[in-house]
């Protein structure tokens, strides 16, 4: 082989080798969404939180120095632990937990308003999620320490993990102010006299990275909630003795906090007390470095992540509402509107005009239909309405135009044409029609009996242009088939009943549909336009003034994709189709007069039941997983419940309107699962084909030509043990 043919070679290869766009979008989407919700978890204290708390122990191994001196340790490297206190006459306030958006601003408020300075000691979730709360404190003159990031107790944490609890909180600082501090309170703290054997160890390694561990020894016990004057009382030092006061300023509701200090900074400051910062009280060098350089951008840019990851999950979050609405909304809406259906055509008078008893034509397109073509054509000859059957087909290079012929069945006639595409095949079976009422059907599709008869009924009102017919999948024994077996019983004819009632069907199914000549010839016939020219003729029928009804006795059945695959291919171009028929009757929106109203009743609910809705829905199963793994586990485990009830109840009711066995619902939880996903994927896949202007090209599903209707001549080219009745 030639260097440049070895060379073409190995780009052929890497082309076959490069994951395809339809995979890498999905994928990249799926990623960044799960790598936000995993921040937001993080941040939230939903991820790595550790809510044990130690019980006291003795401390024999804390030095008495500590446990008899003051509030403040200083076990920096290269000096002696030594415990320090706060001078008389000066109070040094700190709020732990926070910062919090509803009341830190209103203990600043405080603090600004009687001039008084105090120190807050910010965990990192709460630094990351506001950082403007940060800056503000810092910009008033107040003084930051670290709480760790998380908020567990270091004393059952290892040393890689207080590390990590200190480095992040110190990111979040950076980020939020530029700033880093030497000041730090453990969680869970309270007296440094409480220090036992297992926090001691925890407060020398801190001080040995460099930090000042600051305790209290007033304790106003505000998140008990006592009211505003047992916190005053409590937070009073005797005397002119100097003290450090622990407040909170986050962690629940905060207000008699607030309404505390709103009497005890002024009381305080008349006795005498100045409120400090704490390096300002013990005369020390402010706790506060500013941050440079990469270490200030590396915070600038966790801050930055995090509010995306907010913003985005808040986003979400009100769109997983909106979802939860319209998924009630919607089944409300099958359920009322398909019985009040029923409940309508059901009548034993009900009629939709005079009998419709003239002959009418039958279309099938084929292309490669040779497993299938006979089973359809045998089917329709069993029919007890008087028809004559067109077969287009459409440059099929197996035998599909010969077997046919080779059948020899009257009024039954072939019309064999160059490759064209469905809807040119249609549009040539038109022009040879003999009858005014054509009904159309795919090559793969066989009737019963009855379909034709029920199916052309309703043109006994004139004003009904179309005729939707009930498919059914005849393949459903497999676990693939029986998923969309139940789509199809629910999913499809129960919504053709809402739309039906609401006067705006959105698609005549290819596989079974009845039209008048006249409607056809008014909107210019089968187009080529979209890939779904089923939904976009129907559309097209409704913007002409004609109606659109769902007969539901006119029961064909179909041959449904039995591989992922198979069904993806046919999936993608139904969605991608659906895309292009709403928007080349967009204008809709803005007509008058039947146009005009299926723009703004059908087009809307078409769009955001078959469009936008389907795409948000994964958020269901994304807070799923978030809440199985995260919590609250319980009340996720039951709200999915209560969203599979709701559409088990919605099938069930769809099953006994079309009379379906119930054993196949076995089938719905793992539909909901597993065959939903692989239908999100489709739908974000064209999505992507339709925002990024690709082009779609027509699939052709393979067939086996094993299902029969009820009723139907028996193919003798089927045995019995391959055929699969339906009944």
């Amino acid at each position: 082989m030639t260097t440049s043919g070895r060379r073409a070679r190995r780009q052929r290869t890497a082309v076959r080798r490069r994951l395809p766009m339809r995979y890498l979008l999905p994928s990249l989407f799926l990623v960044a969404l799960l790598a936000m919700l995993m921040l937001r978890g993080y941040v939230h204290s939903e991820i790595l939180a550790d809510h044990r708390v130690r019980p006291p122990d003795s401390s024999d191994h804390v030095p008495a120095n500590i446990l008899k001196g003051g509030p403040v340790i200083d076990a920096r490297a290269g000096i002696q632990p030594k415990a320090l206190s706060v001078p008389d006459k000066k109070l040094v306030l700190t709020f732990d937990d926070g910062p919090d958006p509803v009341w830190t601003p209103q203990v600043l408020d405080k603090l600004r308003k009687y001039d008084a300075h105090a120190v807050f000691f910010v965990t990192g979730t709460m630094s990351s999620r506001y950082p403007e709360l940060v800056e503000r404190i810092v910009a008033e003159g107040h003084e930051i320490g670290l709480h760790t990031f998380n908020h567990p107790d270091l004393s059952f944490q290892s040393k890689s993990r207080i590390d990590w609890e200190l480095t992040q909180n110190q990111l979040a600082l950076a980020g939020a102010a530029g700033i880093r501090t030497s000041l730090f309170r453990p969680p869970y703290s309270s007296f440094s006299s409480a220090q036992d054997d297992f926090s001691w160890p925890v407060t020398e390694y801190v001080g040995s990275q460099g930090y000042i561990t600051a305790f209290n020894d007033t304790d106003s016990e505000d998140w008990k909630r006592p009211g505003a004057d047992a916190i005053i009382e409590r937070a009073t030092p005797q005397g002119t003795k100097g003290s450090i006061v622990l407040m909170h300023d986050s962690g629940g509701d905060r207000s008699q906090t607030v309404a505390a200090l709103d009497r005890f900074l002024p009381r305080m400051q008349k006795r005498g007390y100045a409120f400090t910062n704490l390096t300002e009280a013990l005369g020390a060098p402010s706790a506060h470095t500013k941050v440079t350089g990469p270490e200030l951008w590396k915070g600038k840019a966790w801050v930055g992540a995090v509010a995306v990851s907010e913003r985005t999950t808040s986003a979400l979050t009100v769109g997983l509402a909106v979802i939860g609405v319209l998924v009630f909304v919607r089944f409300g809406m099958m359920l009322l509107l398909s019985f009040g259906h029923a409940r309508k055509v059901r009548r034993r008078r009900f009629r939709w005009g005079p009998a419709v008893t003239e002959p009418v034509t039958v279309l099938v397109p084929a292309y490669n239909e040779k497993e299938c073509i006979e089973n359809t054509v045998r089917s329709l000859m069993a029919s007890d309405h008087p028809i004559e059957v067109i077969v287009i087909d459409d440059g099929s290079s197996d035998d599909t135009a010969d077997l046919v012929d080779e059948m020899w069945l009257p009024n039954v006639r072939v019309i064999r044409q160059a490759n064209a595409g469905k809807p040119e095949a249609l549009n040539n079976g038109i022009r040879n029609a003999r009858h005014d009422i054509i009904v159309m059907m795919d090559g793969d599709t066989v009737f019963e009996p009855s379909t034709v008869r029920e199916l052309v009924q309703p043109f006994g009102d004139p004003n009904v242009g179309a005729v939707a017919g009930n498919a059914k999948v005849g393949n459903r024994e497999s676990l693939i088939g029986a998923w969309q077996h139940i789509e199809y019983v629910m999913g499809f004819n129960l919504d053709r009943r809402m739309y039906d009632m609401l006067r705006c069907m959105p698609t005549i199914p290819g596989a079974v549909g009845a039209f008048r000549r006249e409607a056809l010839q008014r909107v210019g016939g089968m187009s080529d336009d979209t890939l779904a020219e089923d939904t976009d003729i129907t559309m097209a029928l409704h913007r002409d003034g004609w109606r659109v009804v769902y007969a539901e006795r006119a029961r064909a059945w179909t041959e449904a994709p039995e591989s992922v695959q198979q069904l993806w291919s046919q999936r993608y171009r139904w969605s991608y189709g659906t895309m292009q028929a709403i928007w080349k009757h967009r204008r809709a929106v803005i007509d008058s007069g039947p146009s005009g109203r299926f723009g703004r009743v059908g087009l809307p609910l078409v769009s955001l039941f078959m469009v936008l809705f389907p795409l948000l829905a994964p958020l269901i199963d994304v807070f799923l997983m978030y809440g199985l793994v995260f919590g609250p586990t319980q009340k996720t485990v039951v709200a999915w419940l209560g969203v599979l009830a709701i559409q088990a109840a919605c099938a069930a009711y769809a099953f006994r309107l079309d009379k379906e066995r119930m054993v196949h619902l076995i089938a719905l939880p793992l539909q909901q699962i597993l065959y939903r996903q692989l239908m999100y994927v489709v739908l974000l896949q064209s999505w992507i084909t339709a925002l990024t202007g690709g082009r779609l090209r027509w699939q052709k599903l393979r067939r086996t030509g094993v299902v029969e209707a009820p009723g139907s001549i028996p193919s003798p080219r089927q045995s019995s043990e391959n055929r699969r009745p339906v009944a």
